[in-house]
Formats: C-alpha cells, sequence, structure tokens
C-alpha cells in the first residue's frame, strides 16, 4: 500500500525536526520534504504533491493562513494539519484557518524540554495522521473494487434498528437542540450554523472538541456570520431560546435546573474527560436527556472517536430526534458511524441539509 506523503512546513528548525521526526515514526507515513517559509512550501507542494502538509500559522513572507488560500487554487490539494500557538492570536487564526478547511490542528507546546515537546506533539499528532492514513486506503480499496471488472454497484442499505430503540418514547417538538462535532467542525459549523434563521425558537449547545481560548475564538467567528447569538458558554448561563453555546475547551458542560425548578442553566465543571474527551459530547448529551424528555434533538456530525454515541442513545431512549451527518460530507465519518449503524438516527443528512433538518424539529 503506497505510504501517505507528507511535506512539513514550519519557519523554525526545532519544529521541523520535531514533526519530520514524530511523523517518520508512524508506519505507513513517508516525510518527502520540509519547508520553511509558505512560499517555499507552495512550491515544493506543486512538485512533490504531497497527501498532506503539517503547516505553521506563524511565518515570514507567507503565511499558514495564505498557503492555505493558495492550496484552495490546486485541483487535489493535500490535506493540511496546522501547528497553532496556545495564545489568543494563535487561536483566533487556528480557527480561521479551520474555516478554510484545514483537516485539523495541534498545540504547539510552548515551552519544555525537547525530547518532552516531542512527546506531547507525539501524542496530539499521530491519531490524526492514522485517521488520514485510514483514509486514503478506504479510498484505494474502493477505487479498485469499483475498476474491477465484473463489479456490482449495490445500493447502501440502512441497518435496521433493534427493537428496543424502535420503541423510544413519544416525540413533540424540540425546545432544545444538543450538537457533537470534532475534527472537521470548524469548517461544518461556518457552512451550517448561518443557515438557521434568525428567529429560531430553540436554544443549541454545541460541544466542540477543543483546547481552552480556541472555542472563545470560535464562538466569537460564529456569532460575527450567524443571525444569532453565538457565545462560549459560562458556569450558570441561562438556557434561553435562541441563543447558542460552545462548551469551553478544557471544562465539562452539562444543564441543570434553575433555583425556580423550572429554568435550566449551564453548569460548567472540572469533571474529568469521557473518552479522552473535554468537552464531551456524551457528557452533555446525557444532561439534555434528563432535563428535555421527549423535547430535545441530537445531531451528531464530522469526528474522529465515537464521543457521544452513548449520550446520543439516552437521548433518544427518552424521546429525542436524532440526525446524524452522512458519511459523504464528513471531514472523518467517526462520531456518526455508531449512531447511524446501530439504527438510532432518525434522519442521515448531508453538510448543507442538517439546519433545515433542525428546523423541522423545533417548535415555531
Amino acid at each position: 500500500m503506497e505510504n501517505l506523503k507528507v511535506l512539513v512546513v514550519d519557519d523554525t528548525i526545532v519544529y521541523r525536526k520535531i514533526v519530520g521526526d514524530v511523523l517518520k515514526a508512524i508506519p505507513g507515513v513517508e516525510v518527502v520534504g520540509t519547508a520553511n517559509n509558505g512560499k517555499i512550501a507552495l512550491s515544493k507542494i506543486a512538485v512533490l504533491k504531497p497527501d498532506l502538509i503539517t503547516l505553521d500559522i506563524e511565518m515570514p513572507e507567507v503565511n499558514g493562513i495564505e498557503v492555505l488560500e493558495g492550496l484552495h487554487k490546486l485541483p487535489s490539494p493535500p490535506k493540511a494539519i496546522m501547528l497553532s500557538t496556545l495564545t489568543k492570536q494563535g487561536s483566533e487564526m487556528t480557527i480561521k484557518a479551520l474555516e478554510l478547511g484545514a483537516f485539523d490542528f495541534v498545540p504547539k507546546p510552548d515551552d519544555g524540554k525537547m525530547a518532552d515537546n516531542l512527546l506531547k506533539v507525539k501524542e496530539a499528532i499521530e491519531p490524526i495522521v492514522r485517521a488520514l492514513i485510514r483514509q486514503k486506503r478506504t479510498r484505494i480499496n474502493i477505487h479498485q473494487k469499483l475498476s474491477s471488472p465484473g463489479t456490482v454497484r449495490r445500493p447502501v442499505q440502512t441497518p435496521t434498528p433493534s427493537p428496543a430503540i424502535l420503541q423510544p418514547r413519544i416525540k413533540t417538538k424540540s425546545e432544545i437542540v444538543g450538537i457533537g462535532i470534532s475534527t472537521g467542525g470548524p469548517n461544518a459549523l461556518t457552512r451550517m450554523i448561518p443557515m438557521l434563521p434568525g428567529d429560531f425558537k430553540a436554544p443549541i449547545l454545541i460541544v466542540q472538541h477543543m483546547p481552552p481560548m480556541f472555542t472563545a475564538s470560535l464562538a466569537n467567528s460564529l456569532d460575527k456570520k450567524s443571525k444569532l447569538d453565538v457565545k462560549e458558554a459560562e458556569n450558570g448561563d441561562i438556557i434561553i431560546p435562541g441563543r447558542i453555546f460552545i462548551a469551553p475547551g478544557g471544562k465539562q458542560m452539562k444543564i441543570v435546573a434553575g433555583p425556580d425548578g423550572i429554568s435550566r442553566r449551564l453548569k460548567i465543571t472540572n469533571d474529568p474527560p469521557e473518552n479522552s474527551c473535554k468537552p464531551s459530547v456524551d457528557y452533555l448529551f446525557r444532561s439534555i436527556a434528563q432535563h428535555y424528555v421527549g423535547r430535545a434533538t441530537g445531531v451528531i456530525m464530522t469526528g474522529m472517536g465515537s464521543d457521544g454515541s452513548k449520550g446520543l442513545a439516552q437521548m433518544k431512549k427518552n424521546g429525542s430526534h436524532v440526525i446524524a451527518q452522512d458519511e459523504a460530507s464528513c471531514t472523518v465519518f467517526g462520531m456518526p458511524k455508531e449512531p447511524i449503524e446501530s439504527g438510532i438516527a432518525d434522519v442521515i443528512a448531508p453538510l448543507d441539509r442538517i439546519a433545515d433538518e433542525i428546523i423541522k424539529t423545533v417548535a415555531f
């Protein structure tokens, strides 16, 4: 099987070495070159035709954002993993990069010994690269099967739900929407959230897997593009219709009853990670299932792993509508896979139809 070809782009020799060494140690990866600025990177991409580039955002001459804009002009552009500094400016530029279609990002350690930083980069980048290797192999296998003589193309069949799932509680119109999303999320949300109308009648709670600072930058960016108010959630926020709350990175977010026993508020906690995620979709979805029985919509979108599957099953059991993003429009078909295959998804929709499907479930 052909290796995943990678070009390492960074203006510091230390990080070119760290990232290059991490990549070379991953089976199935071939580092085909390096570049110390965006201008050189674009010229090398044209010659080397890598499958993936690791891309520093802040570089002289041509920065990472400008490289991404240049990639859009190529017929078959490589995917990009951004290396981002843990600063306000770094997080804002990272969100812009992800909205432009970068595959994912890796925080750049800002201190420590080289060996420690190498380990941190390895832990962050290896799962992303392995997912890309699997994607490439899947595409090659599908292409080979479809190219084989006598291959019959069969229609895709939706698995039959289990008997327990066929008998959820009776659904009514939703009064709240929960969204779980990860890899490819900022780009997907940037396309989907502006499709929601300004008179949308339900609050929306979003868990996007991201570290601290980055979720605030994402909320600010989406707020500028959306007809609805978007904010990073704070402890004690009252859940009100037409407002979008994004779980803060490095924390957990759940719903609790207000002092009057009628209103609902957000509680931001430092509870442990679930599914190695903090914030975790399962953590949020469980609380939606508890507080909005038969009056909620759960949406599971692009992302690696399976965070959200168990919480979504609980929501379904308690009468929620369930919407899953389809495989073709996902950056990574991980998080929606189990809900679709287990049969709990009421609707399987491409990205450009998810907003419409959400609207259909909400009381107007």
